[in-house]
């Protein structure tokens, strides 16, 4: 198995850095997208009772739905390949950066808030200031988790096309070529270990920084 291993990454090494980059390229936009739809709904929802209970029963719905099963559903609606995918990955990251975004604005002390308006502070200026300082640790949190949720789930957006580390994986499970497995498998566990340490040292700099 480890001569494979070696020989793949000999004769094959453009091929797997390919395969890198496919993937990366496919979590990464997931997670942008992700970002500009789910910060406002959580900063909306930390305001608005209705709006939170919507992400909150949305959140609650996804975590019972499969990711396999989630892009398998959505293929009649958008065919397959790169932006179906990525639709998919969306869905699947709103959910924890929406929830934890309300949780990090609620989380606010109220007596912080009433500090900083009796100070003169304008919203704007309460919210660059006090109220997200305090909240972005739970939101570096939700980005955290929704990026390791993206890489993982990557993997599987192979079935409908999108390419990524999941081609060698399921490359070698239809060939019996289990150093396309290990090889691919340890690759998407590497790169979510990578991602969280990332998002942990960013929360802990936040942190120390409050």
């Amino acid at each position: 198995m480890l001569n494979q291993i070696i020989r793949y990454f000999a004769t094959s090494s453009n091929e797997y850095w390919g395969y890198v980059s496919q993937h990366l390229f496919i979590s990464l936009t997931a997670l942008i997208i992700s970002l500009i739809i789910a910060l406002p709904l959580g900063y909306l929802g930390s305001r608005n009772k209705v709006i939170a209970a919507f992400c909150q029963t949305f959140a609650q719905i996804l975590r019972i739905v499969p990711s396999l099963a989630l892009l398998f559903i959505l293929i009649p609606f958008i065919g397959t390949g790169i932006v179906p995918a990525l639709i998919a990955l969306v869905v699947l990251a709103l959910p924890p950066i929406m929830v934890n975004t309300i949780l990090g604005f609620n989380e606010v002390s109220p007596v912080l808030k009433e500090i900083g308006l009796s100070l003169g502070m304008n919203q704007m200026q309460l919210l660059k200031q006090i109220t997200l300082p305090l909240a972005l640790p739970y939101i570096l949190n939700g980005i955290k988790l929704a990026l390791v949720e993206i890489i993982s789930s990557a993997t599987l957006a192979t079935y409908i096309g999108a390419g990524g580390l999941g081609t060698l994986i399921f490359t070698g499970l239809g060939l019996y070529k289990m150093q396309y497995v290990v090889i691919g498998g340890v690759s998407v566990a590497l790169l979510s270990l990578l991602s969280m340490f990332i998002m942990d040292f960013a929360i802990r700099k936040v942190r120390e920084n409050d």
